[in-house]
């Protein structure tokens, strides 16, 4: 079994609220991007992986465990940052972390003092008057201080300037080195892209798709764009056997999508023409996630 099993899960708040359906397998060590809109279902089921909330039907197991029945468990393996932050009745953020190694049974803060050097965090501001970002590090000391297995972020970036932003990523790739195993929702694909093993699409509580970032960022084929300083060129090289996913006859411009291998052939061929430009469109995440996001209207239009 995967260290996070999400089997039929549903949480129907009614209205067509909620999640449906959700199945998901996460493997030790594995990195897992959560990518939706803000309502879309994200944090519903992270709280469901936690245990926090009652399925309406399905169930997700952890580490062996059925979540709903054995959350307190869970709970002592997993660092947590939620997606909305309220910390407890301390002064400051000193108090606040010693009570969370007092709380885990920790023997010392080195890593925690690591990850404040490295968020350049004060942690001896008042929690209350803490902004939006310092609260944001704060929570994310206090999620990966104890070294937990499993790492659960929603939207964990949210509040920090780009700077810090670049920093929390770097302590996520090292800590997914070290074979913790890492859900972490966000509505950015730039973080999805830059850190997850795969990630999976959540529209209006339904998963559309789970993306192989391999596969993303290793394709067999490539696109490009390519103009030409005259008509007559470009209605000539349409006439050619080349793969065309958009033409943009106003700029006598062509993108097409070829393989990897052919991309010598169709240099040959381009010298016979007169090329303004040619340039490589690189195949992003959000860019697969539209079609995908296209394929299933299309299919819904045609139930």
């Amino acid at each position: 079994m995967s260290l996070i099993e999400i089997e039929h899960l549903t949480k129907d708040y009614g209205n067509q609220r909620g999640v449906f359906d959700i199945n998901l397998s996460i493997e030790k060590g594995e990195m897992i991007g959560f990518v939706g809109t803000n309502g879309s279902g994200k944090t519903t089921t992270i709280r469901n992986i936690l245990g926090f909330i009652k399925p309406t039907s399905g169930r997700v197991v952890v580490n062996g465990m059925e979540a709903w029945s054995h959350s307190s468990e869970i709970a002592k393996m997993v660092g947590y940052v939620p997606g909305e932050i309220a910390f407890p009745d301390l002064k400051t953020g000193t108090n606040f972390l010693e009570s969370q190694k007092e709380f885990l049974h920790m023997d010392n803060m080195d890593y925690a003092n690591e990850l404040i050097s490295k968020l350049q965090l004060d942690i001896r501001a008042n929690l209350k008057r803490m902004s939006k970002g310092m609260k944001q590090k704060t929570a994310l000391v206090a999620a990966l201080m104890n070294d937990a297995e499993i790492i659960i972020l929603d939207e964990p970036t949210t509040g920090l300037d780009p700077l810090m932003r670049v920093a929390f990523l770097d302590i996520i790739k090292a800590e997914h080195k070290k074979g913790k195993t890492i859900f972490m929702s966000s509505h950015m694909f730039e973080e999805m892209e830059e850190t997850c093993d795969r990630v999976a699409l959540i529209s209006d509580g339904h998963i559309i798709d789970i993306a192989d970032m391999n596969k993303i960022r290793n394709r067999d084929v490539e696109d490009f764009k390519i103009e030409f300083n005259n008509h007559n060129d470009y209605e000539a090289f349409l006439k050619l056997n080349y793969n065309f996913i958009r033409l943009q006859e106003q700029f006598n411009q062509v993108t097409i999508s070829l393989p990897k291998e052919n991309i010598n052939d169709l240099f040959k061929d381009l010298k016979n023409f007169d090329v303004k430009f040619i340039t490589e469109v690189k195949y992003t995440l959000e860019k697969h996630f539209k079609e995908k996001m296209m394929e299933n209207k299309e299919n819904e239009k045609n139930v």
